[in-house]
Formats: structure tokens, C-alpha cells, sequence
């Protein structure tokens, strides 16, 4: 029996997850977390196969996340569940110590298969993630950090320095410096040429 950890701050996410994984045989869900530092708790004092994680919890989250578990738990799986483009955090998380990521568009079957694929020590990432893994290697914004990602991210979505300095617990301070390194990096002159790369780069939703 492949024993399941999930995590993620909607309970009607985790109740619609914990029905598709009751209908195989050989899947449990052992155990549920509403955000990271909860589900950093639950792996530290518990034994699971696989961890299925939200890429966007309140608190520790997403890349950091991933990071994180792995440095507790070496051994553990882990199966990151996004809303987010295959092509915007895959090949992130992946590199972090992820073992798979799913978009939440994917069908139950496609969960179910991946989280059984990367139990038996395997890799699950769909076609677009495949992609994005290749492209990496020259797109200019790989060579951010993944603080800095997160800032263009919430750059390109329309918020202000105030607005994201508080989203990720930063000062202005630091957001501004974020900001001036991220168009340095990728040679742009504002904003809007910002957008205008994320566009092109298909790094929004």
C-alpha cells in the first residue's frame, strides 16, 4: 500500500482528492496538512511514500517548500499539485527535489498514474513540463533566483512593491531591489517590457 500525504488549504481540494485516491487499491491517504509548516510536522513525526503538495499555501510553500521536505525527508516523494502552467514552475521544482508535477486541469486518472509512477522511484511530467526543462537551458529567466521569480511573477500580475512586499513577507526595500535585478538580468527598461517578455515566455496563467 502507497502511503499518501496530502496538502493543500482548501478542504474541498482535499476532500475531491482523498475520493479519487479511495477508489484504487492500493493508495491511502495517510495523512492531510492545510499549509506547509503543518505538513512539515506531519513528515517529521510520520512515514510516508508520497507527498502531494499545492504549490500555493499560506506560509512555506512552493519551491522553498519542496526544498525543504527534502532536506527533512531525503526519501520521501514528492508530487507537486498547481494551478500554474506546467511550463511556469516544472522544471523549478523539479530541480528543488520534486519527482513530478501535475496541473490541476489533469484528469483523476493522470493523479493517480503519477502518483503510483513516482512511488516506484520514477518521474512524472507531462509534455509542456518536458518542453520547458529544454527551453530552460537558454530562456534568461532561468538564470533568476527563485525569490526573484516569484516577484516577476507577482510584477507581471499587476501588483505594486507594497502589495507584493507584503504577499511574500519582504520590505519595499528589498521588492525594489528584486525588481531592479530581474530587468537587469533579462536586459529590459520597465514593466511593461517585463509583461510584454512574460507573454512571450508564456509565464502567465
Amino acid at each position: 500500500m502507497i502511503r499518501v500525504l496530502l496538502a493543500d488549504d482548501h478542504k474541498i481540494v482535499r476532500d475531491g482528492l482523498k475520493r479519487i485516491l479511495a477508489a484504487t487499491t492500493d493508495l491511502e491517504v495517510a495523512g492531510e496538512a492545510a499549509d506547509g509548516d503543518e505538513l512539515l510536522t506531519l513528515v517529521r513525526g510520520g512515514d510516508y511514500d508520497v507527498a502531494v503538495i499545492d504549490m500555493s499555501m499560506p506560509g512555506l510553500a512552493g519551491v522553498a517548500l519542496v526544498k525543504r521536505l527534502k532536506d527533512e525527508k531525503p526519501k520521501l516523494r514528492i508530487l507537486v499539485l498547481s494551478m500554474h502552467g506546467e511550463s511556469q514552475y516544472a522544471a523549478r521544482v523539479l530541480k528543488a527535489g520534486a519527482s513530478g508535477y501535475v496541473n490541476k486541469d489533469s484528469a483523476a486518472e493522470v493523479l493517480v498514474s503519477a502518483i503510483r509512477k513516482i512511488a516506484a522511484g520514477g518521474v512524472h511530467i507531462g509534455e509542456a513540463a518536458a518542453a520547458s526543462l529544454v527551453a530552460a537551458e537558454k530562456a534568461p529567466h532561468e538564470a533568476l533566483s527563485d525569490r526573484e521569480f516569484e516577484v516577476l511573477r507577482l510584477l507581471v500580475e499587476g501588483l505594486g512593491p507594497t502589495q507584493i512586499g507584503e504577499r511574500l513577507h519582504l520590505s519595499v526595500k528589498t521588492v525594489s531591489t528584486h525588481k531592479t535585478r530581474i530587468l537587469e538580468k533579462l536586459n529590459l527598461g520597465s514593466t511593461a517590457e517585463l509583461v510584454r517578455y512574460a507573454l512571450q515566455h508564456k509565464l502567465l496563467d
